[in-house]
């Protein structure tokens, strides 16, 4: 089987936002308490953070991670999470049936971003609060006036402000399962005036507004447009969810989930365009996909979990081979839409759902959907390129004409490097594929890290942390790569 990949250097779809490459963490199971944060562990450091995680986190590059929610945002007092912690309450923690400790808070979280070198996208309750709490952690978190929240931090022992610059308005407020959920109407009167009172306790902040939770949710574009109409002039970006899964063990039919990811950017971009179009505004609403990844494998499990435990185990999918590929291909898909996506986070970081996982007291290891999100963030800065491919095609899964390889191409003009994303979706069959690389007839390859296994079932453990890992390619001959089947590819060009 052949296939070809055209790109020319003139044809660029974006500059890419480096946020696109963000990630998430939350006060849920063990992503923060055994996660990024376990005092006891021979790693800690200072501050009681695992070095061995945020080390970790740091090579990879993360840009910017959501915190501290997710639905556990929606029922949380932010000043729980501040000042001496020995004063700090144990909480009922109703999205998870858990017990919240406030060891870790916003004082905390700011300084292990800052030792991993990430942003903060930071996000306000208005589940349970509303406006007025929403201006006051913006004060807390980024002023400099002699006003009594900015004061308060700097009783706390941050003189300097943190700095944050990306907010989100709640989360999935549409969802019945949200403390305080909100019809559409009620939800974007409320987003609206913390977003005035937000931007007026500092005007430099970026907001993003609660789009829909997923694309099939009942008031699915009825809600985007009652948002939008109401706070088209006060927000900056709409967020958008969706987690993907293979319950039925349709594997060809799952590998072409990001058509699904493809076709709801889509939608939700041309429901923004259309209320610009309506106001005529001049401004144009961004997409924040601020939550998505593959979740499904842990649903079972996590009925067993006793409630009411401090960091208890939830949501903690083993991912396997053919995930992988899934996630790479959802990765391409939010480069081969950077004109309009500009933040993107894999849902989660460590432990829930995640990359990185670790065992309580022990080791650190790695799953398979960390390698193409780690070589995404390191080697997918710059500009998105527009990328035709040529190929044969299946269908699956409900789905027509599902292109067999799937591409993204990203060209970093600074550094003078072009990396290939590509993945080659057939089963059974290696794709012998050419490149066409118009304008960058001077490049060469300088590196083709290839992740397959024959096993798509194949998972990483703590026992084996290498089953699945990235090796060396043959690399590129005449401007052609042989795809093996069910294979992902990251190959780096060198001017």
């Amino acid at each position: 089987m052949k296939a070809e990949i055209q790109v020319n250097k003139e044809k660029v779809i974006s500059e890419i936002d480096n946020r696109l490459y963000g990630s998430f963490i939350e006060h849920l199971g063990r992503a923060v308490y055994h996660g990024i944060y376990e005092p006891n562990h021979e790693t800690a450091d200072d501050m009681g953070f695992r070095q061995d995680v945020l080390d970790t986190v740091r090579e990879m590059e993360v840009p910017l991670v959501r915190y501290p929610g997710g639905n556990f945002v929606s029922g949380y007092h932010w000043e729980d999470g501040t000042g001496d912690r020995a004063k700090r309450p144990k909480r009922m923690e109703l999205a998870w049936s858990s017990v919240e400790t406030n060891e870790v808070g916003i004082d905390e979280f700011q300084e292990w971003a800052k030792r991993v070198g990430t942003d903060i996208m930071m996000a306000v309750n208005l589940g349970t609060r509303g406006p007025e709490e929403a201006g006051n952690v913006v004060e807390y978190c980024n002023s400099r006036t002699d006003t009594h929240f900015a004061n308060m931090r700097r009783e706390n022992g941050f003189e300097e402000p943190f700095g944050i610059r990306t907010w989100c308005l709640g989360n999935e407020m549409d969802g019945p399962w949200q403390i305080g959920h909100k019809t559409p109407k009620e939800y974007a009167r409320t987003a609206c005036e913390a977003a005035k009172i937000m931007k007026w306790t500092d005007e430099t902040i970026e907001l993003v507004a609660c789009g829909s939770s997923h694309q099939n949710m009942e008031t699915f574009g009825e809600w985007e447009e009652t948002v939008l109409r109401e706070a088209y002039e006060h927000i900056d970006y709409l967020s958008m969810h969706e987690y993907y899964g293979n319950p039925d063990n349709d594997t060809p039919g799952y590998l072409g989930c990001s058509i699904d990811m493809d076709n709801f950017i889509t939608k939700v971009a041309t429901i923004c365009d259309k209320i610009k179009k309506e106001k005529g505004s001049d401004k144009d609403i961004y997409l924040s996909f601020d939550e998505w990844n593959v979740w499904f494998h842990s649903q079972e499990q996590d009925k067993k979990v006793p409630r009411w435990q401090i960091a208890p185990p939830l949501l903690e999918d083993i991912y396997n081979m053919e995930d992988a590929l899934v996630v790479g291909c959802l990765l391409n898909t939010l480069i081969n839409h950077a004109d309009r996506v500009k933040i993107a986070c894999l849902a989660q970081l460590v432990n829930v759902i995640a990359p990185i996982m670790t065992v309580n007291g022990g080791k650190m290891w790695l799953q398979t959907i960390f390698y193409p999100y780690m070589y995404a963030c390191r080697y997918g800065r710059g500009k998105a390129m527009k990328t035709e491919v040529a190929c044969d095609t299946y269908s699956a899964g409900g789905k027509e004409a599902i292109p067999y390889v799937d591409c993204s191409v990203v060209w970093n003009e600074e550094k003078d490097g072009v990396t290939i994303f590509v993945v080659n979706r057939n089963l059974k069959d290696a794709v012998e594929t050419s490149f066409s690389l118009a304008g960058f007839e001077d490049y060469k390859m300088i590196e083709h890290k290839v992740l397959d296994h024959e096993d798509m079932k194949a998972v990483n453990s703590p026992e084996k942390p290498d089953t699945v890992v990235p090796r060396e390619g043959v690399g590129m001959e005449n401007g052609t790569v042989t795809l093996e089947p069910h294979s992902y590819h990251m190959i780096r060009l060198k001017k």
